[in-house]
């Protein structure tokens, strides 16, 4: 019987916890994952940031950068993490799409230039490139796992010749 507690997450949400069965896991593409963790408590999580900052107007959702990035840190510290034993690991921020070009260097920014604002050192990082990855976090001892996911190409979609319609025939148009 398998005994982990694998706990999925998505955009705009985080998972904490400290039990060494636990592994909380995303699929990122232009979007970055904070991986932090007390390693003294054995306390950590990760969120999955959106977008480094929200456009104009009230969001109802934690998928933006310090907004994500603070209630991670909080929920770790209720949990009996330290805030000056905390560690980082980044994943994400890649160019998925041509057209989205800045988005995930902005979200790789965003979440360095945090941590270290916050004093919060970077153990490793794996930002930027051109594939999604599939992330795996046990937030009891810090470790972490990313599989590379196939490189994501623009679709090119074929533009089909226009309808011929001859004299005479009945044709509708809506």
């Amino acid at each position: 019987m398998n005994n982990r507690q694998i706990i999925h997450i998505s955009q705009g949400e985080h998972a904490v916890g400290a039990s060494e069965r636990m592994c909380i896991t995303t699929i990122l593409g232009s979007c970055v994952a904070a991986c932090l963790w007390d390693p003294e408590a054995g306390i950590g999580g990760m969120n999955h940031i959106l977008l480094p900052d929200r456009a104009e107007g009230p969001s109802e959702y934690d998928s933006f950068g310090v907004n994500a990035m603070e209630v991670l840190i909080n929920e770790i510290i209720k949990m009996g993490g330290d805030r000056r034993n905390l560690q980082a690991k980044l994943f994400g921020g890649a160019v998925l799409n041509a057209r989205l070009r800045g988005i995930g260097t902005q979200n790789s920014g965003f979440a360095v230039a945090f941590l270290e604002a916050e004093g919060i050192p970077i153990v490793a990082q794996s930002l930027g490139g051109r594939q999604a990855r599939r992330v795996e976090f046990w937030p009891y001892d810090g470790r972490a796992r990313q599989k590379l996911l196939a490189i994501a190409e623009d679709p090119v979609v074929p533009v089909q010749p226009a309808a011929v319609v001859k004299k005479g025939s009945e044709v509708e148009l809506f």
